[in-house]
């Protein structure tokens, strides 16, 4: 079986995608990322399915591979929160709550001045982060929400819209780690004082 030109496809789908990428919004978003860590602030970020995988690489990212090199100069840290990360809490509220309340219920009570959210999902339509939008939305925290297709609701609940312009569900989560990495490396590079990652 030839899969040279499904291959060369996707990959030009990519690149179509990657070029439709609005840099305004990139950098709109990483200066609320970094007002929030010199304020001291929490980013929440959580995901469902491979949304998931994808939260909790941004918070080993920023948590690890940005902060150690911040701290050692003496700088804040990030402090990134992925609501998906335990399993045993997300089960519980899921059982006896409901899986639709899994995000909003931790940040109930929890979630301060400052803080701000960052919530992925690709269709933008996902009932259990829109709502935990909504509730972080009421308390006056500002929103970064990561989509793919039209954006869904989550795109119009958003403060800033980081929005993979793609009908793709694979492209989208491509994307959506890209800005992890994209903002990670700028991060890296001039908060850090660090050109690469060590590997």
């Amino acid at each position: 079986m030839d899969y040279t030109n499904s291959i060369k496809d996707y990959i030009s789908l990519e690149i179509e995608t990657l070029k439709k990428l609005n840099v305004e919004d990139i950098n709109k978003a990483m200066n609320l990322m970094d007002d929030t860590r010199k304020a001291g602030g929490t980013i929440f970020v959580f995901g469902n399915g491979g949304s998931s995988a994808t939260a909790s690489h941004y918070q080993n990212d920023f948590n690890k591979g940005v902060s150690e090199y911040l701290y050692k100069k003496g700088e804040p840290k990030f402090k990134l929160l992925c609501l998906n990360d335990n399993v045993a809490t997300m089960m519980a509220i899921s059982n006896d709550i409901g899986f639709e309340e899994v995000f909003r219920f931790q940040l109930e009570g929890v979630i301060k001045e400052g803080d701000i959210v960052m919530a992925i999902s690709g269709s933008g339509n996902s009932k259990n982060v829109l709502n935990a939008v909504e509730y972080a939305k009421s308390c006056g925290n500002k929103i970064i929400g990561i989509t793919g297709y039209d954006g869904g609701k989550l795109k119009q609940m958003s403060d800033i819209s980081l929005c993979a312009d793609v009908m793709s569900m694979q492209v989208t989560e491509d994307i959506h780690m890209i800005y992890d990495h994209l903002i990670m490396s700028i991060f890296y590079k001039t908060l850090a004082g660090k050109e690469h990652l060590r590997v």
